[in-house]
């Protein structure tokens, strides 16, 4: 039982579909609606069950470049414990309708769309098209979990409203700008692996001189991007929150452009992993404050 529990959480890479159902759950906080708190989990839920799905094709199609990269050899398609065969895209394709009819069910049609387009965006757009095609995959692909704030967003929004207010859309750029410097830091760690597969990550086909500003520009402008919010409504629980995140991922970076040893990229993309929780945290205990107070 356990045994298929963690490989139906390596499959649909259930860790990353987390963070984008978090994405999402934050959307929902800032859209300034009215959704209930068990319609805000099924929409969470089934941003979760997109994502998998989207996650789970990437894992079936990358199959033979997986098996090239010490990271990823071990996955159930890429060992072989699992062969490939119709039933898998099939299965993937039925989870994912069932996840946008969850989305509509609670969220509506454009909200709907959206969690779609971030399926798309990750399934086809980035696994199929990009990844292997260009050095800036990680950058196009980073509008996948953009797309789940503002679906968040979209399915909470008040009717008479603007449809997606201005603090999701700033949090979504946050999380578009967040999701090349996680990668790219962990692309230095496992340079390797990339070469390997064929995959040109930015640190990986060009000099420490062209990545490593490229990696700080797009921190400092995520880190100060977190900060707007604060301009349309957000109070000091998510200042402390964004600061308390962004700080040590700036840093992170600053040291990353002057050092290219591996053990200052792991910590620059373990400082981006905090940096995304407690800015989600600061949304979460920032809206609750408003409760208590």
């Amino acid at each position: 039982m356990l045994a298929a529990l963690n490989m139906t959480v390596s499959i649909l890479k259930l860790r990353i579909g987390a963070f984008i159902a978090l994405a999402a759950l934050v959307g929902v906080m800032t859209g300034g609606g009215e959704l209930g708190t068990v319609e805000a989990l099924v929409f969470a839920l089934a941003v979760l069950g997109a994502s998998g799905a989207a996650g789970g094709f990437n894992q079936y199609y990358e199959r033979e470049s997986d098996r090239m990269m010490a990271r990823t050899h071990n996955r159930p398609f890429a060992s072989g414990l699992l062969q490939a065969g119709a039933i898998w895209p099939v299965t993937l394709l039925a989870l994912l309708a069932a996840a946008l009819v969850m989305a509509w069910s609670v969220g509506g049609t454009l909200a709907t769309v959206l969690v779609f387009l971030g399926a798309l965006t990750y399934g086809v757009i980035y696994t199929v098209w990009l990844k292997t095609r260009t050095v800036w995959n990680v950058v196009i692909g980073g509008a996948a979990g953009s797309f789940a704030v503002l679906a968040g967003a979209a399915a909470t929004a008040p009717h008479f409203d603007p449809v997606i207010g201005p603090v999701p859309l700033i949090l979504a750029a946050v999380l578009f700008l967040w999701t090349p410097p996680h990668f790219w830091s962990l692309a230095v760690v496992r340079g390797e692996d990339y070469r390997r597969a064929h995959i040109p990550m930015l640190p990986v086909v060009t000099e420490h001189e062209v990545w490593g500003p490229v990696i700080f520009s797009h921190v400092a402008t995520l880190v100060a991007l977190s900060l707007m919010p604060l301009w349309f409504g957000m109070g000091w629980v998510y200042a402390l929150f964004a600061v308390a995140g962004g700080v040590p991922f700036l840093l992170a970076a600053w040291r990353l452009m002057h050092d290219p040893a591996r053990a200052v990229a792991m910590r620059t993309f373990r400082a981006s992993l905090a940096q995304f929780a407690l800015l989600s945290a600061g949304v979460v205990l920032d809206e609750a404050s408003r409760w208590a107070f």
